[in-house]
């Protein structure tokens, strides 16, 4: 009689294309890629934000400038023009290093995680499908979202405000974020949570989308071949103006929702609807020109100083 017969256990998850190949896509250098990644994005972020600040600056003024007799501002112009007569040129840069203090991480966070997502996303041949490219983005956003973007952008829209009273009360960075946990607890830097992670996550899904798919299409299939510095500027500019004209309304309501009003609105929703009742749907894209601006700029920097360090690092960083 035949003894029992015994089938050899088969794995029913089964593998991964990252489990078994080697070289640049296997799960080892997936961790050296996000390590690479937050390396080159905290760089980045340094650098960007010291060229392109001013034009956070106006475009914040602007989205914060509301109808009706409080209304400070007539345009761009008006508003570069206001701040330097009564400020001086360093006005523009006013708040700056609550964006520097916070530009580190989220860029470290955003490129970091992107570059590990992608890891596990690739197919047999290193390649990115359509929506893998779409979802490592939007993973990217959400973690930069969580992680850094909403206390820093809670504390500059509030210090930026700030500086709009007469009689500012914030006389620093550590003095301003100390004022906000004290009288509004550490949710005061939080506030805005949701459409934030809305607005970082589909910036990002769409940024890296245009972004990895003009690369591809440059490559044509061949995935040793560099894109030059200068095109992959570019590029940046495109992804730039793609993710403004398809977020722009988030980015208003983010920023109502964290000034220093954000108290009479009840919520994300209640937000929308009263910009919609008292403004307009026009209202929604305040600060449009003053972001497509700054957000094509900004992404093109961004890229071509993230792309050439990483190019670096993955020839003496092995």
């Amino acid at each position: 009689m035949d003894g029992p017969c015994i089938k050899a256990f088969v794995n029913p998850f089964g593998q991964r294309p990252w489990m078994t190949r080697e070289g640049a896509a296997a799960a080892p250098s997936g961790g050296s890629k996000g390590l690479k990644g937050i390396v080159a994005g905290s760089i980045t972020g340094s650098l960007e934000i010291l060229i392109t600040y001013p034009t956070e600056y106006v475009k914040t003024h602007l989205q914060l400038d509301e109808k009706g007799a409080d209304k400070k501002y007539t345009g761009i112009v008006d508003c570069v023009k206001k701040t330097i007569q009564q400020r001086g040129f360093f006005g523009l840069y006013r708040g700056l290093s609550v964006l520097l203090y916070g530009s580190i991480p989220k860029s470290a966070c955003r490129f970091g995680a992107f570059e590990q997502i992608k890891q596990f996303l690739v197919d047999e041949n290193n390649q990115l499908s359509n929506a893998s490219k779409l979802l490592a983005g939007l993973g990217a956003g959400v973690c930069e979202a969580v992680i850094a973007v909403t206390p820093m952008e809670t504390v500059k829209v509030k210090f930026i405000n700030d500086q709009r009273s007469e009689n500012p009360k914030f006389k620093g960075f550590f003095h301003g974020v100390g004022t906000i946990v004290k009288t509004e607890g550490v949710g005061g830097i939080y506030k805005g949570l949701t459409p934030t992670i809305l607005k970082q996550g589909s910036n990002q899904a769409i940024r890296f989308f245009v972004m990895e798919t003009m690369k591809d299409l440059y490559k044509r299939g061949d995935s040793e071949k560099k894109v030059p510095t200068l095109l992959v500027g570019v590029f940046g500019v495109i992804a730039g103006a793609a993710s403004v004209f398809g977020n722009t309304p988030l980015d208003v309501v983010k920023t109502r929702m964290q000034g220093l009003e954000a108290a009479k609105y009840n919520g994300t929703v209640d937000c929308i609807v009263k910009i919609w009742q008292n403004e307009g749907p026009f209202a929604f894209y305040k600060g449009t020109v003053p972001r497509l601006g700054r957000a094509c700029l900004d992404v093109a920097i961004t890229f071509m100083i993230y792309d050439s360090f990483m190019e670096l690092f993955n020839k003496i960083w092995k």
